[in-house]
C-alpha cells in the first residue's frame, strides 16, 4: 500500500466531462448532474483501508446533504485485473451491502483518473453550480478514529460552496495510489 497524498489542483478549474457506467447499470456524465448545486466527485475503491475507514463519513454526508443540492459520485479507477476486488461485480456488492446513496462509477480505461489528476483514494473534489473546482481535499482531520475528528474539513467546504465560496485552509487527502496499469 503505497500513501499517496493529493495533488492539488488549480482551484476554480473546471470539471472534466466523463461517461462512465454505474454500478446500476446507467451511465453517467456531468450533464447527469445538470440540475445540482453541488457536485463531490470521490475517486474511491472497494479494498482500500483508507476509503474503507471513510465510506461511512462519506454515506453520511450525502444523505445528510441530498435534499439541498449537493450529489456525491464515486468514481473507481483502479486497474481491476490486477485488483479484482475492485472489479464491477464487488463494487455493486459493496453498494448493496453499505447502502450507498450516490452513484458509484467504474472508470475502465482510467481517462477520467488522470484528467482530474486524481492519485490517490479517496481524492476528493467539490464543483459548484458552475463546475468550477472549490475544494480538493481531505474529508476530516482523523481518517482513522472518528470519534477523535475535531476538524471537519468537506462538511465545510460543501457548506462554503453551497454558498458559492471557497473554503481558504485546503488540507489534501491521504490514502493507497491509484492502481494505474501497465502501459
Amino acid at each position: 500500500m503505497a500513501l499517496m497524498h493529493s495533488n492539488m489542483g488549480p482551484l476554480e478549474a473546471h470539471a472534466k466531462n466523463f461517461d462512465l457506467l454505474g454500478t446500476d447499470d446507467r451511465r453517467y456524465s456531468l450533464d447527469s448532474f445538470e440540475g445540482k448545486k453541488v457536485l463531490v466527485i470521490i475517486f474511491m475503491c472497494n479494498h482500500c483501508p483508507y476509503v474503507k475507514a471513510v465510506l461511512q463519513r462519506l454515506i453520511d454526508l450525502q444523505n445528510e446533504w441530498i435534499d439541498q443540492g449537493v450529489q456525491f459520485i464515486g468514481i473507481n479507477s483502479n486497474d481491476t485485473v490486477k485488483y479484482p476486488d475492485d472489479s464491477m461485480e464487488n463494487m455493486k456488492k459493496i453498494v448493496a451491502e453499505k447502502k450507498i446513496p450516490f452513484p458509484y462509477l467504474l472508470d475502465e480505461t482510467q481517462e477520467v483518473a488522470a484528467a482530474y489528476d486524481a492519485v490517490c483514494t479517496p481524492d476528493i473534489f467539490v464543483y459548484g453550480s458552475e463546475r468550477t473546482l472549490l475544494y480538493q481535499g481531505r474529508i476530516d482531520d482523523d481518517w482513522q478514529n472518528p470519534e477523535k475528528v475535531t476538524r471537519y474539513d468537506l462538511a465545510e467546504a460543501i457548506q462554503m460552496a453551497n454558498d458559492g465560496k471557497i473554503l481558504e485552509e485546503q488540507i489534501p487527502s491521504m490514502g493507497c495510489s491509484i492502481k494505474w496499469k501497465e502501459k
